[in-house]
């Protein structure tokens, strides 16, 4: 038997700490060549894992730092540049809750890209990358974040994953990441800007509040992809007729889309939308205002309308209440052909065992990328980066969305907008350029509007807000003309906030 110094027995667990190494950074970097508008670019990329750690402070013990977790990212920074304040950094991360960075790092912003994966392609393995001749690598240094449970990015031994499935301790371990990357890498005097997509918009808005008043960290420039600010927008509940409004002119897009309109409205898919949004805010905002007090005659107006703008039938929106919801609308638009249609994409269509359903077995506009991704980026990380790990990259974690909390909006809808209003307010320079696609049942662009037409900034700075609007969805990037539309309006946004800032 063991024992220690005094003679006594051990007790089971007396030198964990001593027997647990400490976790350490793990990094690989690389050299690589891309050629962006005539013009070679090399740069080196940072793939890995750095250890965040939390402040401690305990009675009878001086302050010190414990591990929590083990954050990758993957940075792409261009060589030879002399002064690192004349060149921009993005941080980018995807959103979920629960979903790696692969999104925005390997379809529109970084060097290499998946290859024909939109709803016209064959969607078939194998899967290849090729150079991405739309990459923002020429505007700017890109970091790519994984969240913790995400990618490779694990909580450290000794503590729980759980902690960090947290609208609050989200935010606050990716933002001390981007804090501990600056402080490493020499970045503070660099133009730095965010990017992030669907729930990565709300912690992108949620960060420039953080980085701001915690770290000091004020940002250039925000870009928001498929944006969430206000969860009021996009809850369906009883009681809450808003996104009933705001999803409208995406169901008339999908319906275009799939040619379930009227030949008038077929004609022109921007003068139709417009047609539809001014309905959607005005007469059938006020019907559902009204609620049963609605007049019969009015009733059936506005149910024809409905019929008209969606392609579904008058007799089938009035067993609704007028009221479609989005997974209701997935299903019914094409259900005599036993289609539905996708949530991220609704351009993809796909087929369920049980066409009288009320909500689709998958969702064919995220089957239809993540095979294609999840290939192409284990293969890309230890082949092309040299970033060798056993553990399984969590390309979308499903166990985190389920546990995600709100505690700081319980008897509330999580609304961030005011933060990202209070951060412009206080950061003057603060710029945000916004990125919708018309096919996005997710992220519906009129609820988007909606959200920073009422974010009561003030007037002198409603110029600092720019949007674009795509004919894709969600993922906007999968169609080859909206991904060079969209390097195109990101570049210039970036160049115009980093001129304007000088």
């Amino acid at each position: 038997m063991s024992h220690n110094g005094n003679d006594e027995p051990k007790k089971n667990g007396d030198n964990d700490k001593e027997d647990k190494p400490e976790p350490q950074d793990n990094l690989v970097a690389t050299q690589h060549t891309i050629t962006l508008n005539g013009i070679a670019i090399s740069y080196t990329v940072t793939t890995g894992t750095i250890v965040l750690k939390e402040e401690t402070e305990k009675e009878e013990k001086a302050e010190g730092e414990k591990a929590k977790a083990s954050m990758f990212f993957t940075a792409y920074v261009k060589n030879d540049v002399s002064d690192p304040a004349t060149r921009p950094i993005t941080f980018s991360f995807n959103g979920g809750p629960g979903s790696s960075s692969v999104w925005l790092h390997m379809g529109v912003l970084g060097p290499r890209r998946v290859d024909r994966h939109d709803v016209s392609d064959a969607i078939t393995p194998p899967f290849r990358l090729v150079d991405n001749a739309y990459s923002l690598l020429d505007e700017s240094d890109l970091v790519f974040i994984d969240p913790v449970s995400t990618g490779f990015s694990r909580a450290v031994p000794g503590e729980k994953p759980k902690q960090f499935f947290d609208f609050k301790k989200d935010i606050e371990s990716v933002g001390d990441f981007i804090r501990l990357y600056v402080s490493r890498f020499h970045r503070w005097t660099s133009p730095k800007f965010l990017i992030g997509e669907s729930y990565g918009t709300t912690r992108a808005a949620g960060l420039s509040g953080y980085l701001q008043e915690r770290h000091g960290m004020y940002l250039n420039g925000i870009m928001l992809v498929s944006s969430v600010l206000n969860f009021l927008t996009l809850h369906f509940s009883a009681g809450n007729d808003l996104p009933y409004i705001l999803f409208l002119p995406t169901y008339t897009a999908t319906a275009w889309y799939h040619g379930r309109l009227a030949a008038d409205l077929q004609a022109d898919l921007a003068t139709t939308l417009a047609e539809v949004e001014a309905f959607a805010l005005g007469e059938y905002a006020s019907a559902l205002l009204q609620g049963s007090a609605l007049p019969d005659a009015q009733r059936a107006d506005v149910a024809q309308k409905l019929a008209r703008y969606t392609g579904l039938t008058e007799a089938y929106l009035e067993r609704t209440n007028l009221r479609v919801d989005i997974h209701r609308f997935c299903k019914e638009l094409l259900r005599e052909q036993r289609r539905t249609v996708g949530r991220l994409d609704s351009r993809y269509v796909s087929m369920d065992r049980d066409a009288a359903g009320e909500h689709f077995e998958f969702d064919p506009s995220y089957a239809a990328i993540l095979g294609p991704y999840t290939a192409t980026f284990n293969d890309y990380v230890r082949r092309e980066l040299a970033f060798a790990s056993d553990l399984p990259y969590e390309i979308l974690n499903f166990k985190v969305f389920p546990a995600w909390q709100y505690a700081q909006h319980q008897n509330d809808f999580v609304n961030v907008a005011e933060t990202l209003r209070s951060a412009m307010t206080t950061n003057p320079a603060l710029r945000v350029h916004v990125a919708n696609g018309y096919y996005d049942l997710a992220t519906p662009y009129l609820a988007t509007r909606y959200t920073f037409d009422h974010l009561q900034l003030d007037p002198t700075l409603q110029p600092n807000i720019s949007m674009s609007f795509y004919e894709a969805g969600h993922m906007m990037y999968v169609h080859l003309p909206s991904l060079a539309a969209l390097k195109e309006n990101l570049a210039a946004f970036m160049q115009k906030t980093v001129i304007g800032g000088r």
